[in-house]
């Protein structure tokens, strides 16, 4: 499963360096499936939607730090456990009950991502 930034989230930013994804934005910064990855071209993202690689999507959230679930791996491939969660000081970098996904699928992701 994605991991998620709940509103208990302060604004410290320390999550969004630690990410092998640049899957972490700041609250109200556009994103790109670019950002940080090795994609060009075109990249279809969850439930089938294509975009370019460079295409900016709007933000997630304006309120706090957000992670884009197309780009979350939960550093699957990285690190034995999601960096964001692991130094996150209010531990507000919690699992998504609503995306789970299996170890292969974020590794697929992750594969995706960076060619």
């Amino acid at each position: 499963m994605a991991i998620i930034i709940t509103d208990e989230c302060i604004n410290c930013g320390a999550c969004e360096p630690e990410c092998p994804n640049n899957a972490i934005y700041e609250a109200g910064a556009d994103w790109a499936i670019s950002d940080g990855t090795g994609v060009t071209g075109l990249y279809t993202l969850e439930g089938g939607v294509e975009t370019t690689a460079d295409e900016q999507h709007k933000p997630i959230s304006d309120e706090v730090y957000y992670i884009v679930p197309d780009k979350c791996t939960e550093c699957q491939g990285f690190h034995e456990e999601p960096q964001c969660a692991a130094v996150c000081p209010v531990d507000c970098c919690v699992p998504d009950p609503d995306r789970e996904e299996t170890e292969e699928e974020l590794l697929a992701r992750k594969e995706r991502l960076h060619l």
